[in-house]
């Protein structure tokens, strides 16, 4: 668990919405004649008929399969364990009592107690951070340098610290004026903040990482590839709305995205994506991101996961007295006014949303599974055996990441964001509305 459970929130609600990754790519020709014959070539080449890996990367896939497994139950757990241990330990009254000997401003004890926290719960975390790294780098699935990769992880805890100070400053002002209705008059107040979070993020974060041309400037004769999906689908996607990320400094992995509100919202397409995938399969792969765009994902997200607050928000207090009232004294916390009470509402927050998780994941792979369909029927009659080419563009993805063929169900329902692979292939190869009453759903 790193910083605050208000920076667990937003970036739960922000990677939903920021980060709307399918299919995949694309594969912009050389010159109009090359696209033409790629499209062409397409149906022939294409073999797929359900998702299998070759001896050698079925292999890996398992062994990394196994590795993030044992990660992810070993994540599930660890952030509650520290926080317990810190409660136990009690650390945080050390620290608020530093922050009340700096000065009797409750700014000024928030920006001394909250750095302190978060900084030593990065730290702790920081060896399963460097391990996934290791993970990644020893599977080619990343090729960011240590150095990078440290930069990066020093730019994210900047961006969460800064959060978290004005979340927890803000949080502690409102519970001292209102004890018994906090949760609500924050939640309110982190919507604005989490709508115009998601509205910087593509033009003030997402650049603190990576680097983003124009894509009419990258791959000018994709772009008009591109226009005949939006076409189809009676859509005008600004050019200045979409946009190449040079992912291939720092990862080999493929994906493509929506993110943004208004005038900030675009789509993104990796540079690894547009580089190894076909153009028809490129299409699809926008096609699927159309379908974010078009199905207004991002706005339908950002309500479901505000809902999710504040349920989330009325039951953390609930927890957070009781654990007070049974606990409080022994760990040395006056009251839920107080600042070191902060790690007992970061536990409730993180029980919580361990038990969230699958509703949230749930949700997450409708909306993928959505924008699958969306792409199917938006490129239908484009170009020939478009279902062929979905698959084909997940079998790419599939090989590309080692997905593992068979992962279990419950780890499905409980962790997966998106559909699995072998489930995208199956439905990609078996939807057909065009020969039945009902038609296609969204592209008539």
């Amino acid at each position: 668990m790193k910083a605050s459970a208000f920076c667990l929130v937003l970036c739960t609600i922000v990677a939903v919405s920021v980060t709307f990754a399918p299919a995949q790519p694309a594969s912009a020709a050389e010159t109009p004649s090359s696209a033409q014959s790629q499209t062409a070539q397409q149906p022939q080449q294409l073999k797929v008929t359900e998702y299998s890996l070759p001896p050698e990367k079925l292999a890996k896939a398992e062994a990394l399969y196994q590795t993030r497994t044992v990660l992810y139950l070993f994540g599930m757990v660890f952030g509650i364990v520290v926080l317990w241990v810190l409660l136990k330990l009690r650390v945080a009254p050390v620290f608020r009592d530093l922050a009340e000997r700096a000065g009797k401003n409750s700014f000024v004890q928030a920006l001394v107690f909250v750095p302190l926290l978060t900084i030593l719960i990065a730290v702790i975390s920081l060896p399963i951070d460097i391990y996934e790294q290791h993970i990644s780098r020893a599977y080619g699935l990343s090729v960011q340098g240590w150095g990078s990769w440290a930069g990066d992880w020093c730019k994210a805890e900047g961006v969460s610290l800064v959060i978290t100070v004005l979340a927890v400053f803000g949080l502690f002002r409102i519970i001292r004026k209102s004890p018994q209705r906090w949760w609500f008059y924050f939640w309110l107040l982190t919507l604005p903040f989490l709508v115009l979070l998601i509205f910087v993020a593509p033009v003030i974060l997402d650049p603190m990482f990576n680097k983003f041309e124009p894509l009419e400037k990258t791959q000018p004769l994709l772009v008009g590839e591109i226009e005949k999906v939006t076409h189809r689908g009676g859509l005008e996607i600004p050019r200045d709305r979409m946009f190449e990320m040079e992912a291939s400094e720092k990862v080999t992995t493929y994906n493509a995205y929506v993110t943004g509100l208004g005038a900030t919202k675009r789509v993104v397409v990796w540079d690894n994506t547009s580089r190894d995938m076909t153009v028809p399969e490129t299409l699809f792969v926008f096609g699927h991101e159309m379908g974010h765009y078009v199905l207004n994902h991002i706005y339908k997200g950002l309500a479901f996961f505000a809902a999710m607050m504040l349920l989330g928000f009325w039951l953390a207090r609930r927890i957070v007295l009781a654990m007070l009232a049974r606990w409080g004294q022994a760990w040395h916390i006056r009251g839920i006014n107080d600042l070191a009470a902060l790690p007992v509402l970061l536990l409730a927050l993180s029980l919580l949303t361990l038990i969230a998780e699958p509703i949230g994941n749930a949700f997450s792979r409708h909306q993928e599974h959505q924008a699958d369909l969306y792409g199917l029927e938006v490129t239908h009659g484009l170009f020939p055996h478009n279902g062929e080419v979905a698959a084909s563009a997940f079998q790419k993805l599939g090989e590309k990441s080692y997905a593992y063929p068979t992962p279990n169900p419950m780890l499905v329902f409980w962790s997966y964001s998106h559909p699995s692979i072998p489930d995208r292939i199956r439905f990609s190869l078996r939807y057909d509305p065009w020969h039945t009453p009902a038609g296609p759903k969204y592209v008539k």
